[in-house]
């Protein structure tokens, strides 16, 4: 190590590089964009495609990654992460802590089903490469993402909606920028594929949902599958704030997660007494307990 000042000061310049941003007294650049120039010229979602990906996006790119984040902002109390919220800020938590709270639960189970229907539409990928047809290349990928993710194939399917209502839109949008020369197209015959193939192994509809449709776009668009679910925690971050505080609104304390008149189901044994079984009374009672064995 260096005792030279100048050599010390360099190397601490060096510990922390960025390429995202650059600021000076009075000066503040996004991407090499002097922020007083993007303020009020670029939209929300070009500002997270410029800080992720280096560039502006084109207005196609923007649009279908603008449409991708309002899908997914919300789907009510019910979902983990939305609940967590309310009971959060109820217990007395501040606004960003409720928020936090919240976030931390969009994992693998909740949250994850965009991420890993993104890997699956990149195994289908690289198998269709291999001169397969599709729905062959995706009859292949279905074991690599079964060892890998369990047997549920996100993205298809869902509990609430036998058809989704957000994905329609959303494809038509894909459709849109494909015939534009916006995106390749290659990942919604991708997802259709996938459905297509689901649907006849169950015998039964299996749509595409939020999360598959998403995929796509994400896909489209060039994400990698891991940023696919960082975008989705952006959009639905929307909806946990907005429910956070909705709750602040209503005043509410140490809300759980039924009211009280609906009571839990509880799988232990039967009550039963300590006094009963002397064996397991604890030391400072083997008096007690020995005069009972007499």
């Amino acid at each position: 190590m260096s005792d030279d000042p100048k050599e010390v000061l360099a190397e601490a310049e060096r510990w922390w590089s960025t390429s995202i941003i650059d600021i000076h007294p009075g000066e503040i650049d996004i991407r090499g964009y002097p922020i007083e120039q993007l303020i009020g010229a670029i939209s929300f979602p070009q500002m997270i495609w410029l800080m992720v990906r280096g560039e502006l996006p084109t207005a196609g790119q923007a649009r279908l990654l603008e449409a991708a984040l309002v899908a997914s902002v919300d789907h009510g109390p019910q979902a983990p992460s939305i609940a967590i919220s309310r009971m959060a800020i109820s217990c007395g938590a501040e606004l960003n802590n409720a928020m936090a709270s919240a976030i931390n639960v969009l994992a693998d189970v909740h949250g994850g089903a965009g991420q890993q229907c993104m890997e699956l539409y990149q195994m289908i990928r690289k198998h269709a490469t291999d001169g397969r047809d599709l729905e062959a290349a995706v009859e292949a990928a279905l074991p690599e993402y079964h060892t890998k993710h369990g047997k549920i194939i996100g993205g298809f399917g869902h509990r609430w909606h036998p058809v989704d209502p957000r994905t329609a839109p959303l494809l038509g949008l894909v459709e849109e920028a494909a015939a534009a020369g916006e995106v390749t197209g290659e990942y919604i015959a991708i997802g259709r594929a996938v459905e297509a193939v689901l649907t006849r192994h169950k015998a039964k509809p299996i749509p595409m949902n939020i999360d598959g449709s998403t995929a796509v776009i994400f896909s489209e668009l060039g994400f990698e599958a891991e940023m696919g679910r960082g975008l989705f925690i952006l959009s639905r971050s929307v909806g946990i704030l907005s429910h956070a505080w909705e709750q602040k609104q209503e005043g509410r304390r140490i809300k759980g997660p039924m009211p009280k008149s609906i009571p839990f189901t509880y799988t232990g044994p039967e009550r039963r007494s300590l006094a009963r079984n002397p064996d397991t009374l604890p030391p400072s009672n083997t008096a007690e307990a020995e005069t009972r064995r007499a």
